[in-house]
C-alpha cells in the first residue's frame, strides 16, 4: 500500500479511518468513502519532470497519486501496459458543431475497449496485496468484461452479475476471458443487491461501483493523463454519466493536480445522463443531494442505472466546478454514435457517444462557449454494442446478385 495514502473519508458524515480499518462504506452511514493523501509530501518528493518524461505510459507511473500499485507491473500483459489511451483532435467535429477545440479522450483503445479497465486495474492490484482469491462484481456489461479481460493471467478468478439485457458482445467478452457469468432476471439495480449479497456470504472481494472505494481512484488517472497529454487543463470535460464513478474520479484527478501544484485550476465538468435514466438529472435540478431511484429504461446499457451508486460525488464535482448536467435522448445518442464515427474515425458505443450529444446541447443552450476548449471523455467501443450501431445506421447493405448485370445495381 502506498505510503503517502494516509486513510479514507466518508462523503456523507465526514468520519475518516486507517486504511486498514475499512473495506468498502463507511460503517456509521454507508457512505462512499474517498482516499485522502499527504499531497505535501507528495508536492515535495515528486519530481513532475520525471513523471511526465517516464518511458513507462502505464497508469502505474502514477504510483505515488495511487493507493495501491503492482509489485512488478510486467508491459507484456494487459494489466500491465494499462493506460495512456489517445487524445485526438477532432477538427472536423470543431468544424461541425463551430467550437475552438474538441478533443477525445479515446478509452475504447483499452485493452477491454472500456474506461473501466482503470478501475479494474486498481481493484485488481489492492485484490493481489491482500490475498484475495475471487473478485465479483455488478455490471451492465463494460465492468464485467474490464474486470475479466484483466483478471485473466492473474490467479484471481471473476464472478460477474449482469442483467439479462446486456448486450452480446459484452458478455462474449466477459466469458471469453473465463468469467463467471450470472444474469439476472432484472436491473443493474438488482444485479448489484444479489452481487453484493454473494460477497458477503462467500467472502469474495467486491469490485461493485458504489462499494469499493478504490475503483475512483483508477478511473481518475485518465484526468492525469489528459493533463499531461494537453499540457494545460482544458476548459471543459464533457463525461457520460451512469453510476456517477467516472466523473467522480476525473474530478478527483484534477483536484490532485491542484493540491500538488502541478496544475491551478480544475475544469468545468459537465455530466450527460440519458433521457430514459433520469435519476441524477432530477437530484442535480433539485439542488440537493438527495437521490431517489427511477427505473432506467435507456437502451444505452453503458449508463442504464435506476439509482446511481456514486451519485453524491458526481453532484459535488459538477456543482464545484461550475458545471451542468446535461440530458440526451436514446435517438441523440444513435445519431452521435454515426456522427462520431464518420467525422473522426472513432466507433463507440451510445453511452460513450452520448458525450457529442451533450456537447451539441451544451453548445446550443450556452452552457459551453464557441471560443472554449473542450475534451469529451469517451467511455466504450461501439463493438460491444453491434445492435445499436447498426440501428443507428438503418439498412445500409445492399444486396446483389452477380448472376445478373451486377455492376447496374451499384451507384456511386
Amino acid at each position: 500500500m502506498n505510503a503517502n495514502l494516509l486513510g479514507f473519508r466518508c462523503t456523507l458524515c465526514g468520519a475518516t479511518y486507517h486504511p486498514s480499518e475499512v473495506q468498502y462504506t463507511c460503517p456509521l452511514d454507508r457512505g462512499n468513502l474517498d482516499a485522502l493523501y499527504d499531497y505535501e509530501k507528495i508536492a515535495r518528493c515528486l519530481d513532475p519532470y520525471a513523471m511526465i518524461t517516464s518511458a513507462d505510459r502505464s497508469i502505474w507511473h502514477y504510483a505515488p497519486l495511487l493507493p495501491e500499485t503492482l509489485p512488478e507491473p510486467n508491459p507484456a500483459t494487459p494489466l500491465g501496459r494499462l493506460g495512456w489511451s489517445p487524445l485526438y483532435r477532432a477538427t472536423r467535429l470543431e468544424s461541425r458543431v463551430g467550437i475552438h477545440a474538441a478533443w477525445l479522450k479515446d478509452d475504447s483503445r483499452l485493452p477491454s475497449s472500456s474506461f473501466k479497465d482503470r478501475a479494474s486495474a486498481m481493484v485488481i492490484a489492492h485484490a493481489l496485496a491482500t490475498g484475495a482469491r475471487t473478485i465479483c462484481t455488478a455490471s451492465t456489461g463494460n465492468a464485467a468484461s474490464s474486470l475479466a479481460t484483466l483478471c485473466a493471467g492473474t490467479n484471481l478468478h471473476a464472478i460477474i452479475f449482469v442483467p439479462q439485457s446486456t448486450p452480446e458482445g459484452k458478455l462474449a467478452q466477459t466469458l471469453i476471458h473465463g468469467a463467471s457469468v450470472y444474469a439476472v432476471q432484472g436491473s443493474y439495480d438488482d444485479a448489484f443487491e444479489l452481487a453484493s449479497q454473494a460477497c458477503y456470504k462467500y467472502g469474495w472481494y467486491n469490485r461493485s461501483t458504489g462499494i469499493n472505494p478504490y475503483t475512483r481512484e483508477g478511473k481518475k488517472t485518465a484526468a492525469y493523463e489528459i493533463y499531461q497529454q494537453l499540457g494545460h487543463i482544458p476548459d471543459v470535460v464533457v463525461v457520460p454519466v451512469g453510476d456517477g464513478n467516472i466523473i467522480s474520479g476525473l474530478h478527483k484527478g484534477f483536484r490532485d493536480l491542484c493540491a500538488i501544484g502541478h496544475a491551478t485550476r480544475v475544469p468545468r465538468i459537465i455530466g450527460v445522463t440519458a433521457e430514459l435514466a433520469p435519476a441524477l438529472y432530477r437530484a442535480w435540478k433539485a439542488g440537493g443531494e438527495i437521490i431517489e431511484t427511477v427505473p432506467s429504461r435507456t437502451t444505452a446499457s453503458g449508463i442504464s442505472v435506476d439509482l446511481p451508486r456514486d451519485g453524491i460525488m458526481a453532484l459535488r464535482a459538477v456543482r464545484e466546478t461550475g458545471g451542468v448536467f446535461v440530458e440526451v435522448s436514446d435517438q441523440e445518442m444513435l445519431d452521435a454514435m454515426r456522427t462520431v464515427a464518420r467525422e473522426a474515425g472513432v466507433f463507440t458505443e451510445p453511452a460513450s457517444a452520448s458525450g457529442y450529444a451533450g456537447l451539441v446541447k451544451a453548445l446550443q443552450s450556452g452552457v459551453i462557449q464557441k471560443g472554449e476548449e473542450v475534451v469529451l471523455q469517451l467511455t466504450g467501443g461501439g463493438l460491444k454494442d453491434v445492435g445499436a450501431a447498426l440501428t443507428a445506421v438503418g439498412s445500409c447493405v445492399i444486396t446483389i446478385d452477380p448472376q445478373k448485370d451486377w455492376m447496374a445495381q451499384i451507384s456511386e
